[in-house]
């Protein structure tokens, strides 16, 4: 098990990394990258740049191919190329986990009586789920490659309500790997959007650890004191954090992890911290937040980054 971070992959990222003391990274914005679906010639980049990585003696640990809504009919041609090229350049340069979003289909019904529409539940479209993924996790599986699928809800307030992430709550997790038959379907697990909605990342862990093939290595901060006020639905209730700046207890995680037999790595996302990230003009939600202009412009997403290694380095076995 390595520590690492989410980059776009340059010879001057795996640098930064090796550098700083990082592992790993995961390869991200991948649809836009030389190797990318637009690309016929792609094998010479991706052949280049996990050279560089093994140079420095830095894993891509894996491809994050495209966090979009792939079950949306005007997206879903682009994201079904995007995953099979990622899986074929994973199976390539040996790359184990290709990840990305599970999309979602959303879809509003009128109450019987003509009141106000409502949304249809995500269980509903299990089968449209299965449709789209299932013969990609064949391909996958044919290469030895696995597809982990990031359970971010992308609404608002870092809840699962209105988001485009059918994969959100683990609820949804039990009835998809329930349904499919392909082993090689599992979860990039992040504890951020565990602790958002009120879940212990370490019972989650426990629960589902045969099932998590990569780890976002994200916090997240419950303010109780807007809680209580405002209820879960309010701005800066949930916020996420860099690890040693949040609630979850890192040292447990890590325990659960290799416990349960994890075969990857621990990748740091960042851009997320209300304090340690690099900040422009500020924003409403920074003034909410207490933020004031002495804030906007300062550059802190490198000092989260390395807080978080320091909080991770102290439990992860050396290799």
């Amino acid at each position: 098990m390595r520590i690492g971070f989410l980059t776009e992959i340059t010879v001057e990222r795996l640098e930064w990394a090796r550098q700083n003391g990082f592992g790993s990274i995961e390869w991200m914005r991948f649809e836009n990258s030389a190797a990318g679906p637009k690309e016929a010639n792609w094998q010479p980049f991706a052949e280049q740049i996990a050279g560089e990585a093994k140079a420095r003696n830095i894993r891509i640990s894996a491809i994050g191919a495209l966090y979009k809504n792939p079950l949306d009919p005007k997206q879903s041609d682009f994201a079904r190329a995007t995953f099979r090229r990622a899986i074929e350049v994973a199976a390539h340069i040996g790359v184990k986990t290709v990840a990305g979003f599970p999309g979602a289909v959303i879809e509003f019904e009128t109450h019987p009586k003509g009141e106000n529409p409502v949304y249809k539940s995500f269980e509903q479209f299990l089968p449209q789920l299965l449709e789209f993924w299932e013969p990609l996790a064949r391909f996958a599986a044919e290469r030895g490659v696995r597809i982990a699928f990031e359970h971010c809800p992308m609404s608002r307030y870092h809840l699962p309500i209105m988001g485009f992430n059918m994969l959100a709550q683990p609820a949804m997790w039990e009835r998809l790997f329930n349904e499919t038959k392909y082993d090689n379907i599992g979860i990039e697990w992040d504890a951020s959007h565990l602790i958002c909605q009120f879940i212990d990342p370490v019972t989650n862990i426990h629960k589902f650890g045969s099932r998590i093939f990569h780890v976002h290595a994200k916090d997240a901060l419950i303010n109780r004191h807007l809680l209580e006020e405002y209820g879960i639905c309010h701005q800066g209730v949930a916020e996420h954090r860099w690890p040693g700046l949040g609630q979850s207890n890192w040292a447990e995680i890590i325990h659960a992890l290799i416990r349960t037999g994890y075969d990857s790595d621990l990748n740091l996302e960042g851009w997320h911290d209300p304090v340690y990230r690099d900040h422009g003009g500020l924003t409403p939600i920074d003034v909410s937040l207490g933020l004031n202009d002495r804030v906007a412009g300062l550059k802190l997403e490198t000092t989260g980054l390395l807080i978080g290694k320091r909080t991770l380095e102290q439990f992860v076995p050396k290799e």
